[in-house]
């Protein structure tokens, strides 16, 4: 059946609520409470151990950073109220603003922030970089942050203040004493949400407070993860719902107030929805990828790699991830983020050339692939992704290639992509994923395009050139000298496949019209209001 059959009307959007989760969480009487559906299902807490973007999410509701990033991706200061950069930039002494208190009730002290900035650092590679080029890091007191630099880094608020995964959340010392390796699940952070640990329902329900306790920044107006956060609801439910007819009768139905990743397939039904406002927030949208493990056979020899990379059709994966409006995507798309200074066309050729996967399959012969089994993990609940899985799948059967497809739900995929053990033994061979479009802009935040090994992101890649390309980059004195390098690591990146790039989508959210000032971005929280 498809899932416009199960939307013809009224009755059938109220059958579709019958879901007990959708109407699980009920706030108090004249409570502020606004019901969300989010990407996926909350399986991690951790944002400092997990770059799923619904935990990136989640993060900021219950955390806070250093700086914040506006909508023009200038850092600005958030938890600071401001820094001092001395001996030619080798020294930045950054001031906490006062007032800022856990949600325990602990006063934010240098230390705490000291102990997170280096948890974040061992996870994240903007982190890595930085400390890399940091001698000292220490709270001289209780407001000051110290960092002594071996060599200037202008790009530090950049760093401290990122909104891509890997968040640098600040947390009490206590918690970032543990270590990157192992997950924080007490949720004590100092952000505009408190989250409620006894009303969570794995698979279900997540559910989060205003923090009494939040001091915005003063001054300015909400932009991005910038400016004073204020906080003009009583209560937020995430409602894990991974039917998008469910989501989408819910949505209409006014039994959920906002649906974050709503499916292309039934945008035009809920445009024509007069209570609905339908549209892209985030305009840098979303960059998918192929991600492959480079420990182990097959997609540790590179010549299999670059097989698959020029048997990707970008547009094929472009339709089945976000629909025939060709306004939804745009290709091709290569390691940087399409319409991004950064972008370019270098060694572009591989993936804008005739598909020939007659040809795929003779390079993969010639390149030593003996039908070993590729155990690609496909989540069954995140659409979009599993669209394009879909077409990956199909295209790899087409070269040759003996594929075992594990349709899993997308928590497991999160949880079971950190394995390194062989595909064979628990572990894995490929599977789809996406990055914030602003995250694949620049080599700071791209973690697909780290190549260190396995100290990297999950899939491994290691290519010592391409990471001291990437060093020349943070080095270089201007932008055209950056664009130079990034044109270098394409082509590099083309040869050695750390990632093989699928396409660039702009993801449509829905909400009712009740919600107002929803701030452009990915889904917070903050500056947003309900009516009615």
């Amino acid at each position: 059946m498809r899932r416009r059959q199960l939307l013809s009307g009224a009755g059938m959007a109220a059958a579709g609520l019958a879901a007990p989760r959708l109407g699980a969480a009920q706030g108090a009487a004249g409570a502020r409470v606004l019901k969300f559906i989010p990407q996926a299902d909350l399986s991690t807490l951790d944002p400092h151990w997990n770059t799923a973007y619904v935990t990136r999410n989640h993060g900021f509701m219950v955390f806070d950073t250093l700086y914040g990033t506006d909508a023009e991706y200038a850092p600005r200061p958030q938890m600071v109220e401001g820094h001092v950069v001395e001996e030619d930039g080798r020294r930045w002494t950054l001031t906490l603003r006062e007032g800022l208190r856990w949600h325990d009730g602990e006063p934010v002290l240098a230390r705490d922030c000291v102990a997170s900035i280096r948890r974040w650092a061992s996870r994240d590679g903007f982190g890595a970089t930085l400390m890399a080029a940091t001698e000292e890091l220490s709270a001289p007191d209780d407001r000051r942050l110290l960092f002594r630099l071996k060599k200037p880094f202008p790009m530090l608020p950049n760093a401290l203040g990122k909104f891509g995964v890997y968040m640098p959340a600040m947390m009490p010392e206590r918690l970032a004493r543990t270590p990157g390796t192992t997950q924080v699940t007490e949720m004590v952070g100092s952000g505009p949400f408190r989250f409620l640990a006894d009303e969570r329902i794995s698979g279900a329900r997540a559910v989060y407070a205003r923090n009494e306790r939040y001091v915005p920044a003063p001054g300015g107006a909400p932009s991005g993860t910038a400016g004073p956060k204020l906080v003009h609801l009583d209560r937020v439910e995430w409602l894990t719902t991974p039917d998008p007819a469910t989501a989408a009768n819910a949505l209409m139905a006014g039994e959920v107030d906002w649906w974050d990743f709503a499916t292309p397939d039934l945008l035009p039904l809920l445009r024509r929805n007069r209570n609905l406002t339908v549209g892209v927030l985030d305009k840098a949208g979303y960059c998918a990828s192929f991600r492959m493990n480079h420990l182990h056979p097959p997609f540790d020899n590179p010549l299999v790699r670059r097989a698959v990379l020029g048997a990707v059709n970008q547009t094929d994966l472009m339709i089945a991830c976000a629909g025939n409006d060709p306004a939804m995507w745009r290709v091709p798309a290569g390691v940087f983020t399409p319409g991004s200074p950064l972008a370019n066309d270098i060694a572009m050729d591989v993936l804008t050339g005739p598909r020939d996967l007659e040809l795929s399959k003779r390079e993969l012969a010639a390149a030593g692939y003996r039908g070993e089994p590729v155990v690609f993990l496909v989540p069954t609940d995140l659409p979009h992704v599993n669209a394009m899985s879909e077409v990956m799948a199909d295209t790899l059967r087409k070269m040759g290639m003996n594929v075992d497809y594990q349709a899993v739900d997308w928590g497991t995929v999160l949880t079971r992509r950190g394995s390194k053990a062989a595909p064979g033994q628990g572990g894995w061979s490929a599977f789809v994923t996406f990055s914030a479009g602003a995250d694949n802009a620049t080599p700071a935040a791209n973690t697909q395009l780290r190549a260190n090994g396995q100290a990297g992101w999950f899939g491994w890649p290691d290519d010592p050139e391409i990471e001291t390309l990437r060093g020349e980059w943070f080095d270089a004195p201007d932008l055209q000298v950056q664009k130079t390098v990034a044109g270098r690591m394409q082509r590099r990146a083309f040869e050695t496949v750390p990632f093989a790039p699928l396409g660039q989508y702009f993801q449509a959210t829905a909400y009712r019209n009740t919600l107002r000032d929803v701030i452009p971005s990915f889904a917070t929280f903050w500056n947003l209001s309900k009516q009615g």
